[in-house]
């Protein structure tokens, strides 16, 4: 399971990366800052996972990753799918750590610890820009305000 998570972070990143040149494309480059950042988080937790499998005595293998979705209709359907994405995410992570539970891999549980807290992070963060997105609504000002606070989030 752990190494099928490692693959889907990984797929996670290029579904940010694809999420961050719509809106490169569209003129939006903060929130398209703000998916790279995102994108890069992303290759941390896989790789964070793949040195866990290792130090575990177990092989990553890694797999091929299926090309994301490229189009969206507004900012805001990019932050709903970022934001259900994100909800996928956790489910996946909380399957993993009550296998881990079953299991008595005590080793693996604990080292999931950090990703229950992290998905939690991670589905606030997705969700307040979602909700800044909809108080702006449909004033081009606000949304342009809004794109150049997204273009300063800072990567871990």
């Amino acid at each position: 399971m752990l190494v099928e998570q490692m693959n889907f972070e990984l797929s996670s990143g290029y579904i940010y990366l694809s999420m961050a040149a719509w809106c490169d494309s569209v003129n939006l480059q903060g929130f398209g800052s703000w998916m790279k950042v995102q994108a890069s988080e992303e290759k941390n937790h896989a790789m964070k996972m793949y040195h866990y499998l290792l130090e575990s005595g177990a092989r990553p293998v890694w797999a091929a990753i299926t090309a994301p979705k490229t189009e969206w209709g507004s900012v805001k359907e990019v932050f709903e799918d970022a934001l259900k994405h994100e909800k996928t995410v956790t489910s996946r992570i909380h399957a993993i750590v009550d296998a881990a539970f079953e299991a008595r891999d005590h080793s693996t549980r604990v080292f999931l610890d950090w990703y229950v807290k992290e998905q939690v992070e991670e589905e606030a963060n997705a969700d307040e820009v979602l909700k800044k997105i909809e108080m702006v609504a449909s004033s081009s000002q606000g949304l342009y305000l809004l794109d150049k606070e997204m273009g300063g989030r800072k990567g871990a």
